[in-house]
């Protein structure tokens, strides 16, 4: 059974960092494209960054330079470093997986995710 359970995700404030975790299970996760979501509060789940299982990184305009997507394979999990927050981050954010390699054009399209975690909260205070 796929799991994937975040975890990283609190209350900062402008300017700050956090790292969100994703620990995956139940799957060879080397074969997967995974991504992190967010979703605010009266808006549709975006994409934000997400990596498919020949490297392939894509990042949401809004998080370029200061996001980055990482992995440890030996691990299973996803981690995403967030740098310069904003408060126009503050969303819960989902760690999602897929089995297919998704091709850059898709990373970012909540729909061709099959598994997803629970989410974790990020609040950014100005």
């Amino acid at each position: 059974q796929v799991q994937l359970v975040e975890s990283g995700g609190g209350s900062v404030q402008s300017g700050g960092s956090l790292r969100l975790s994703c620990a995956a299970s139940g799957y060879t996760y080397s074969t997967y494209s995974m991504g992190w979501f967010r979703q605010a509060p009266g808006k549709e789940r975006e994409g934000v960054a997400a990596v498919n299982s020949d490297g392939t990184t894509r990042y949401a305009d809004s998080v370029k330079g200061r996001f980055t997507i990482s992995q440890d394979n030996a691990k299973n999990t996803l981690y995403l470093q967030m740098n310069n927050l904003k408060p126009e981050d503050t969303a819960m954010y989902y760690c999602a997986a897929s089995p297919q390699r998704l091709l850059w054009w898709y990373l970012h399209s909540p729909t061709v995710y099959n598994r997803w975690g629970q989410g974790t909260q990020v609040t950014v205070s100005s």
